[in-house]
């Protein structure tokens, strides 16, 4: 269906019968508003409704093959889960030193809003991603527990820095691995790890969002443990 508007007359007293359309003083040429319809095959030859680059279309090949250019196809699980992958709402959250390069994730030198997670959220309901950064307490731990218990689902975890992943150079009685009591998706090494380290971080946990996850180092290498194989042995 085409729809065009062309001037009409010159409507309201006093004025002037119009010429364009031959139309009255305050009469309304019903040939002002002109809908024209169309089939199928005019719709798909280009001109005013697709473009004067659009190519003409005279057969069902070359209608297959037009579509096939045009048209993408999924399922709504990935849909959802592209969507997802693609805005990420984390929590403003930080422990120590690590928190000052999640920070500069946010900056204009590393601009984590190319990948749409610029919102950090000040309270855990409106979060759906809580970056651990920096080393966790025992007496921490039931506190991050609780916010992450209060974020919204489906909800991801990222820890950020040798602290929080394996209490790094805090290794003592005071301090507790995140995962020891929440799950953890990624895990981000270094002390403290440069804002390209939690880039790549976030980067992965999209990956695996999408449910296409880069495979491990064993997978990758084909390990069968931490134990070092002898070829031929």
């Amino acid at each position: 269906m085409e729809i065009r508007r062309e001037p009409i007359g010159a409507g309201g007293s006093g004025s002037s019968p119009s010429t364009d359309h031959g139309a009255g003083s305050g009469a309304v040429d019903p040939r002002g508003l002109r809908v024209k319809g169309h089939d199928s095959r005019d719709l798909l030859r280009g001109g005013e409704l697709l473009g004067p680059t659009a190519p003409a279309i005279t057969d069902n090949e070359e209608l297959e093959r037009y579509v096939h250019e045009r048209v993408l196809t999924t399922t709504l699980e990935k849909a959802v889960a592209w969507g997802r992958s693609n805005s990420f709402f984390p929590l403003s959250f930080g422990l120590a030193c690590c928190a000052m390069e999640q920070f500069q994730t946010a900056g204009p030198r590393m601009d984590i809003a190319r990948f749409g997670f610029e919102a950090f959220r000040a309270s855990p309901r409106q979060a759906d991603l809580i970056i651990l950064a920096g080393r966790v307490s025992i007496k921490m731990a039931p506190i991050i527990r609780r916010l992450y218990d209060q974020m919204l689902e489906p909800k991801w975890a990222i820890s950020m820095g040798a602290c929080c992943s394996s209490m790094g150079v805090f290794n003592n009685y005071a301090l507790v691995p995140a995962d020891k009591f929440m799950p953890i998706d990624v895990h981000v090494p270094g002390c403290p790890p440069r804002p390209e380290a939690l880039m790549h971080g976030i980067l992965k946990l999209r990956k695996l969002v999408q449910e296409d996850p880069d495979a491990g180092w064993r997978e990758r290498y084909g390990a069968r443990g931490t134990e070092e194989i002898v070829p031929g042995a």
